[in-house]
């Protein structure tokens, strides 16, 4: 039988769950692949801690460069995370021949251009299924299975720490500090959650998804980025009393010659799919004009799953490489990049629906005096709900628009501000609901 030598760079919690997937299933993907991926070394700062596996004598070394350079290995797993180290253990394995697997969607969503284009050169295959999603298998779906799809919108909840918290907020009526402790204690969140809860990591993963998708390059600076910090539990509270639940939602949305990238807190029916997708899960809804509307739902982190996407990628470089192949599926979806460029739309320019919570002084005419603020903009009101508090003067009035443009929201909102009727900043959260889409605004 063939044998496929692997190189394993990074000996944390996915890593751990690589080495037990290709050691506890050996047998079964022999069966199924016919070859065997065997691991050669591996590589991490810490070879002592026990990982609760049986790692084989010899595979284990603090060099992770003696596996790039040993010439007998075939592909090497980058599992490090961060930029640096990993960026050059990526690019020099792809100079030394060696095709790579890597969970890294940091490091492909700022410097996968140059990551890519070394595979290029090279000759060489870069599969990151572990990247997106963990075990939902999101970037074969896009590459592959609906290769011809126009893609009218990708919609997804892709950072299972933000869920868990938007979740017991919605449920236990828990404030953010208290839904974040309880998500630390449970392991679902770092000692330092900036990454997941600012929005980043799910910013990480939207750029690569909507460089497969529309065929622009992976750019950070293109995808607006909002994390859940500001939410406060009130307006998760009013959402589920207009029907809605309040989702960290990433969205990449077809514009013609251009393309929405955006992550933040959004407003999602109560009866559509997204909104029951709950606790640590992840899910994508994908719209295409062939197939029409598909939904992708599962485990979007941990070991197994993650191990799960990873060892996929190895079993499918393993086909390539024993049928002599290499670049057989574009890295980014496209052989030569998007037929028709698309530009990423700049925030100011989404036109989108808005929830506002606006704290106002319980007398008459206030109303009347935001209501003009916002026609002026050419901003329409679809509802108005106004809670009563304890508080004597102000009071909490809640709105749903019309569709509007961001930029006249956002001079709308900074007006409102400065009425002296009105306590402090009204709060903003975007709506994706598609009964309020093309009204009149």
């Amino acid at each position: 039988m063939e044998t496929i030598r692997i190189g394993l760079i990074g000996l944390g919690t996915i890593g751990t769950g690589v080495a037990r997937t290709l050691m506890e299933n050996r047998g079964l993907l022999e069966d199924r692949l016919g070859f065997s991926l065997s691991l050669k070394g591996i590589a991490d700062i810490d070879i002592t801690r026990d990982r609760g596996i049986a790692i084989p004598q010899g595979l284990l070394t603090t060099d992770a460069m003696r596996l790039v350079e040993d010439p007998d290995i075939d592909i090497i797993i980058e599992l490090v995370g961060g930029i640096e180290p990993a960026k050059t253990f990526i690019l020099k394995a792809l100079e030394r021949g060696k095709h790579v697997v890597t969970a890294n969607k940091a490091l492909l969503a700022t410097h996968g251009k140059e990551i890519f284009e070394a595979a290029q050169t090279f000759g060489r295959d870069l599969y990151y299924e572990a990247a997106v999603g963990g075990g939902i298998p999101i970037i074969k779906t896009l590459r592959e299975a609906l290769v011809a799809n126009n893609y009218a919108f990708i919609y997804g909840i892709l950072n299972g720490t933000c869920n868990y918290i938007l979740t017991e907020m919605g449920e236990k009526g828990s404030s953010f500090d208290e839904a974040l402790s309880s998500a630390q204690k449970l392991g679902y969140a770092e000692s330092d959650p900036t990454l997941d809860i600012e929005g980043i990591d799910a910013a990480h993963k939207l750029a690569l998804v909507t460089s497969l998708a529309y065929g622009v390059p992976p750019d950070m600076n293109g995808v607006y980025v909002e994390g859940i910090t500001r939410l406060d539990k009130m307006d998760v509270t009013f959402a589920r009393d207009l029907g809605y639940k309040v989702k960290l939602l990433a969205l990449a949305i077809d514009r013609g010659d251009s393309v929405e990238a955006r992550v933040h807190p959004t407003l999602v029916p109560t009866n559509y799919l997204l909104s029951k997708v709950d606790g640590v899960f992840n899910a994508f809804y994908v719209r295409g004009d062939i197939v029409d509307s598909t939904l992708f739902y599962g485990r979007g982190a941990g070991m197994m799953p993650t191990a799960s996407a990873v060892v996929s990628d190895l079993a499918d470089i393993g086909r390539n490489i024993l049928s002599g192949t290499a670049g057989r599926i574009p890295h980014l979806g496209y052989r030569k990049g998007s037929s028709s460029p698309k530009r990423y739309l700049p925030i100011d320019d989404v036109v989108t629906n808005y929830y506002l919570r606006i704290n106002a002084l319980d007398r008459p005419g206030v109303l009347a005096k935001v209501a003009g603020i916002l026609g002026e903009r050419g901003i329409s009101i679809v509802s108005v709900i106004q809670k009563g508090t304890d508080s004597v003067d102000f009071v909490p009035v809640v709105m749903l628009t019309h569709e509007a443009r961001e930029a006249g929201v956002k001079s709308a909102v900074e007006a409102i501000s400065s009425l002296s009727e009105v306590n402090g900043k009204p709060v903003v959260i975007r709506v994706e609901d598609k009964k309020l889409k093309n009204s009149p605004s």
